[in-house]
């Protein structure tokens, strides 16, 4: 399918959707929101992609690689569960860099980490999931 709508509406909302989806990433884990809903917001904007122009173009055109997303999301992941284990204290205790605070964002931590990874796995995923349901 090559829709001269869809085509042009997807060039505004890629973007919106990125933007959109870090948003709630970052705003997560101090209000609704967080690293799940901000990767399927991520993948709804290369699905539409997908649907207009197919899996293949889609991921030629971004660099997308789902199972490197979905790897990187599970190390963040695993990572930030290990930070609190260096330092004493037990598998995935939420810890915050008390000194910066960033915009947004607020202090950032393990938790923000953890939401990073939860990102990356949820939108490596729904992306895998697309494009094998497509390439079929």
């Amino acid at each position: 399918m090559n829709s001269t709508i869809l085509s042009t509406g997807i060039r505004l909302l890629i973007p919106l959707f990125m933007v959109f989806s870090l948003y709630l990433l970052f705003r997560g884990h101090n209000a609704p929101g967080g690293g799940f809903v901000a990767g399927l917001v991520a993948s709804t904007g290369f699905a539409l992609y997908a649907i207009n122009y197919g899996a293949v173009r889609t991921r030629r055109r971004f660099g997308l690689n789902p199972i490197f997303l979905i790897a990187m999301g599970l190390l963040l992941a695993v990572i930030s569960g290990l930070i609190p284990l260096i330092v004493g204290e037990t598998f995935m205790t939420g810890l915050w860099l008390d000194e910066i605070t960033i915009p947004v964002m607020g202090k950032p931590g393990t938790p923000i980490l953890f939401d990073i990874g939860v990102y990356l796995l949820v939108a490596g995923t729904i992306l895998k999931i697309i494009f094998s349901l497509w390439e079929e």
